[in-house]
């Protein structure tokens, strides 16, 4: 986004060329433009190779305009992954709607999925070690915030089959972890297709709690 040219209307007895103004952006549109120009630097090339003149040269402003906003990189940057984190909580607890617990997995697992399919940039943000402290923490603790939306459900099912229902946060996480993992791997891949993905996460999943044993055991030698 730059700034719009407008097209003088008036023009010189000897036609000489119109004259041009700029409209400039309003302090919103620009914050708005640097959030954008900064979420496609630090996808491609990572906190470290971004620098502010290059965010401030795809702006079209100097250096200043750039710390006015955001007081650094650091602050742009902190920003992008905070947007990018709440869409991605928000998609996963907003899809949580079915009463079928099978269907509440397959709600998580596509909307994860559909966050990387349409925020691919943020993914990719969210899943680089954070080079800087996040008020909203890292990506393993967004995980743990969507794993505890899991835990409730979970925990239903526990205790209407008998099992330990203190387990479910354990189990949680290791759901939510394996869409989260599978996930990285189909950002590159975006093979077989989305819907296929979620329908085998889930299959694993599902099938694996429906052969849940109350009490496993370790076959091993090893018990410690």
């Amino acid at each position: 986004m730059i700034d719009a040219v407008a097209t003088d209307s008036s023009t010189s007895s000897n036609d000489k060329p119109r004259r041009t103004r700029r409209t400039r952006m309003t302090g919103a549109e620009r914050r708005q433009q640097l959030l954008e120009i900064g979420r496609t630097l630090f996808a491609a090339k990572g906190f470290e190779g971004t620098s502010v003149e290059e965010i401030a040269a795809k702006a079209g402003v100097s250096k200043p305009v750039v710390y006015e906003h955001f007081g650094g990189k650091e602050g742009l940057y902190a920003v992008v992954v905070d947007r990018e984190m709440r869409r991605l909580l928000d998609m996963v607890t907003g899809s949580l709607t079915a009463g079928h617990p099978r269907e509440l997995l397959e709600q998580a697992a596509f909307a994860l999925l559909d966050y990387i399919e349409e925020s691919t940039d943020g993914f990719r943000i969210l899943v680089r070690d954070s080079p800087i402290p996040q008020s909203t923490g890292s990506f393993a603790s967004l995980i743990s915030d969507i794993a505890t939306q899991v835990e409730d459900i979970l925990g239903k099912e526990f205790k209407s089959r008998g099992f330990d229902s203190k387990l479910a946060p354990l189990y949680a996480q290791a759901l939510v972890g394996m869409v989260a993992l599978t996930g990285q791997w189909w950002l590159d891949v975006r093979r077989p297709k989305k819907a296929e993905v979620a329908a085998h996460l889930v299959n694993l999943a599902w099938h694996g709690l429906d052969g849940l044993e109350p009490k496993p055991r370790l076959v091993g030698h090893r018990k410690n």
